[in-house]
């Protein structure tokens, strides 16, 4: 009876221990989620004072810590009647937690006050208990400064710089540097009509090639004229072999726009140096991309040769090679002496004759004058220039002991310079001379001097580095329109043009032979327009014939491809139609300069498709030009010729496969 009474006694007292202790646990872990809220809101102060913080921790600590130990001791004094095992050893875990918990938080204590003291980062201090309840404050900065501190001690470790970090910045645009010759050109004025300089007033002319000029109608030279002349006399000062101080003279290289009188800037000075000749020999040699310009230029000689013994051949292929090699030397003594003193060529042409013997003898060759020279550059796949520089220098034979030895250039030395030797100097004239050093490198200039009327192409400035491409100098008494259309009213427009607003003579470009040919049958078919076709489908006597009854008004709609885009001098055109858009800058800039010549006015208009508005305009304003006008043809102004058109359209038909099935 004793027993059950102390084993009841005994379990009434263990239950309301355990509920005592799980009320003392359940307070103890308020307390801390008291604690752990307080922390968070001082977490930002800890920021400034972390000294002060460590302390109101440790304070606190302290605090629960006696807490602890204070509810501890109330647990004992109420199991001190239990004298049963099972209590003492519950008593015993619970105490054991107990210390160990405090030697954790008094460890930790410790590492808080060595990093304070050690000036640690504040985010180093952050607890476990911090971390564990979710803190979001701040969270990003210690991240990235944790981070930073684990890159260091890993490249300290390693000793390899770990990389990354790097800032943004803006990269810089690479500006394009031009040389000396190119960035800062001898500046020709623009305006042709305020700047015209007599003929009397231009420094080196002899008086008989003044007479001569003024007796041809000329009284006053353009501004490239009255720059170029002077400059090439100038290299020709002291003879043939020398030029100014016994140096080589420099090359020369022009850019003027269309029109603009460059022929004669290298005509005339070259027939003035070579008027005191006495022996005929080929001393120069002016190379064009065609047979018309070959032609036109040919003419130009040989008109300012007049009352000299200079004789001027052409080599273009309007006469067969035998023809050509009769007119350049002949048998005499038996030896072949030369015919010609000014030789013209076209560059196929031109090779043919050198690699065939056949008497064109460039050894005293003294100006080398290409034309069109960006053209020129462009087909150096033909090799033309050094088939000509090559023959420049070949050796004569029993000339190894004459003073007029020619080597190859290369440095210039006291002993390259002695004894003097007749210098080879290269003439280069464009209306769209390249910039790109690279390709005026394959020309092989020596010491060149630029005359450009472009302005503000330096590679100098600033907004150089933005261009996209060259600037080139448009006809000053020009005025461009663009005219929105569709592919179908294309032929409609050019009759509307000629029929209704009188704009004749029109030379109306097209991009293929094939186009121009169907464009001229259509509106031969419509009727009432004289057209006519110039383009390679004909032989040159035929193109030479329509270019002649074009400049007599015989022609009111001259329908061409770019074969007559480049240089062709054609009086009296008022008016440039491209019928297709241009691809390239250059072509439409050769295009529209064959009007608005010699500072007359001229009109030049493009028909563009709605997808080509947007890539064109924006290459015609980057290359320069003083601005394109839109112009609008209203569709009520073609009603009356459509019917007359879709006939013309059904009998083209017809005559295309005609043609054909020949």
């Amino acid at each position: 009876m004793s027993l059950f009474l102390v084993n009841r006694y005994l379990g009434e007292e263990d239950d309301g221990s355990v509920s005592k202790e799980s009320r003392s646990l359940a307070l103890l872990a308020k307390l801390k989620q008291k604690a752990k809220e307080k922390q968070k809101q001082s977490f930002t102060e800890q920021k400034h004072k972390p000294e002060e913080q460590t302390k109101q921790k440790a304070v606190k600590k302290k605090r629960k810590a006696d807490k602890e130990s204070s509810r501890e001791s109330e647990l004992k004094h109420k199991r001190r009647k239990s004298e049963v095992e099972t209590a003492s050893v519950s008593d015993s875990d619970n105490q054991d937690e107990v210390d160990e918990k405090k030697k954790k938080k008094e460890e930790k204590q410790k590492k808080k006050k060595k990093k304070s003291h050690s000036g640690g980062s504040v985010e180093a201090d952050v607890t476990a208990a911090e971390t564990e309840a979710g803190e979001d404050v701040g969270g990003e900065k210690k991240d990235a400064q944790t981070e930073n501190e684990t890159q260091k001690q890993a490249s300290a470790e390693t000793g390899f710089q770990i990389l990354g970090g790097f800032e943004t910045k803006p990269v810089q645009k690479v500006h394009r540097v031009l040389p000396q010759w190119l960035a800062q050109p001898d500046v020709i004025h623009r305006d042709i009509k305020s700047n015209l300089v007599p003929v009397s007033d231009v420094p080196g002319l002899s008086a008989q090639l003044v007479k001569q000029i003024q007796n041809n109608g000329i009284q006053q030279l353009f501004p490239v004229q009255a720059e170029v002349i002077p400059a090439i006399l100038e290299s020709a000062q002291t003879g043939f072999l020398i030029g100014r101080g016994g140096y080589k003279p420099r090359d020369i290289c022009v850019s003027a726009p269309t029109g603009s009188g460059k022929t004669l800037a290298f005509v005339i000075p070259v027939i003035q140096v070579l008027m005191e000749r006495v022996v005929c020999e080929v001393r120069a040699l002016a190379v064009l991309p065609t047979k018309e310009l070959a032609q036109q230029v040919s003419k130009v000689f040989t008109s300012y040769a007049e009352g000299t013994s200079l004789k001027v051949v052409m080599l273009a292929g309007q006469k067969t090679l035998a023809a050509e090699q009769a007119s350049l030397s002949e048998l005499r003594g038996g030896k072949r002496r030369s015919l010609a003193d000014i030789v013209v060529a076209t560059p196929g042409r031109l090779v043919d004759h050198i690699n065939k013997n056949s008497g064109l003898n460039l050894e005293h060759l003294r100006f080398l004058i290409i034309d069109e020279a960006d053209r020129m550059i462009d087909s150096m796949h033909q090799s033309w220039l050094s088939q000509v520089v090559k023959a420049v220098y070949r050796p004569e034979r029993g000339a190894e002991s004459s003073i007029f030895r020619r080597t190859e250039p290369a440095h210039v030395t006291a002993a390259s310079l002695s004894p003097p030797q007749m210098p080879l100097q290269k003439l280069l004239f464009s209306a769209t001379l390249t910039q790109n050093p690279e390709k005026l490198q394959q020309l092989g200039l020596h010491q060149p001097r630029l005359f450009s009327s472009v302005h503000g192409q330096t590679g100098t400035t600033p907004a150089a580095p933005t261009l996209k491409q060259d600037r080139f100098d448009f006809p000053q008494g020009l005025t461009e329109f663009y005219v929105p259309c569709t592919l179908s009213k294309k032929p409609l427009l050019v009759l509307h043009f000629i029929l209704r607003m009188k704009l004749n003579p029109i030379l109306c470009f097209t991009n293929s032979r094939e186009t121009a040919h169907r464009l001229l049958l259509l509106v031969q078919l419509f009727g009432g327009v004289q057209a006519a076709e110039f383009s390679s489908r004909l032989s040159p006597g035929e193109r030479k014939k329509t270019l002649k009854e074009f400049e007599q008004g015989k022609i009111q709609l001259l329908i061409s491809t770019d074969a007559a885009a480049r240089g062709i001098d054609i009086n009296g055109v008022k008016c440039v139609v491209n019928y297709d858009a241009p691809q390239y800058i250059r072509t439409y800039i050769h295009r529209i300069g064959r009007t608005a010549r010699a500072g007359k006015a001229g009109l030049a208009f493009t028909f563009l498709l709605g997808v080509q508005e947007k890539n064109f305009l924006q290459m015609v304003l980057e290359a320069g030009s003083p601005g394109i006008q839109k112009q609008i043809v209203k569709p009520e102004n073609l009603k009356s010729m459509e019917a007359r058109y879709e006939q013309t359209l059904q009998e083209l038909a017809d005559v295309i496969k005609e043609e054909k099935s020949k």
